[in-house]
């Protein structure tokens, strides 16, 4: 007898920003592997089910992906409807998509239901909308650090000129900008990094590009956080923050 896997977003940190489809799959479960990043609010959903934290974030212990991917496996084997519930999209930075193939390769059934990812949620929260036709064409998102280590092409990067969202980079926000710098983005290019989004404690440091890591320093921000770079920063709908700028230029 063979469950099935609902492959499921929990959202940005907000436990209101998760999707009608989401709780929907909850209620069902069985089992649920919740991921760090998960509020555990949105676990008022699934009373019923048997909780499994198997915690994956970037610089501490994590629960090993072929582990998870054989538990997703043997709990479905055994009849058991299973959530997956990852915080953001499953299939954005989110390793859903590692877990889907091992899921199609043992033969397992699947639904993968999207979530807000926080490169969107949390600039918005900010006032910040990714894309705005008056400053870019277009958002690009990607991760401060790559699996095999290898360097982004950061003059692509640049000239894309394109929002740029990043994802797992406040613990490299230095290296990051110095790339950005020599790869030739301007130095007074607007930039914000932001921790706990959508939450009530939410933080955040806004700064010319060059003076960022100053600033996230001087506000002690951590992980999770997410960093938006480019004109639409300056949309912020925080007067302080707007006067950081000013100031700081």
């Amino acid at each position: 007898m063979s469950g099935k896997v609902f492959l499921v977003g929990a959202g940005p940190g907000d436990p209101e920003l998760i999707t009608l489809k989401a709780i929907k799959a909850l209620k069902l479960a069985d089992v649920v592997l919740v991921d760090d990043l998960v509020n555990i609010a949105i676990l008022e959903h699934c009373p019923q089910a048997r909780l499994v934290h198997v915690g994956k974030r970037g610089g501490c212990k994590s629960t090993p992906q072929h582990f998870i991917n054989r538990m997703l496996i043997a709990l479905a084997e055994q009849g058991q409807l299973v959530v997956r519930l990852k915080g953001g999209d499953p299939f954005l930075f989110g390793r859903g998509g590692e877990e889907m193939l091992a899921l199609l390769n043992a033969g397992i059934e699947y639904e993968v239901i999207s979530g807000i990812t926080s490169g969107i949620a949390v600039p918005a929260s900010m006032g910040i909308p990714i894309t705005h036709r008056e400053f870019t064409h277009g958002v690009t998102m990607f991760t401060g650090h790559t699996q095999d280590g290898e360097p982004l092409n950061w003059r692509a990067l640049v000239a894309s000129k394109t929002t740029l969202v990043i994802y797992m980079g406040i613990k490299k926000v230095s290296e990051i900008v110095s790339d950005l710098l020599a790869a030739g983005m301007e130095h007074d290019t607007p930039a914000i990094a932001i921790q706990h989004g959508t939450l009530p404690e939410e933080c955040c440091a806004a700064a010319p590009l060059a003076m960022l890591p100053m600033a996230v320093h001087e506000h002690k921000l951590d992980s999770p956080a997410i960093i938006v770079i480019g004109d639409v920063v300056h949309m912020a709908n925080s007067k302080k923050l707007l006067a950081t700028f000013n100031v700081a230029a």
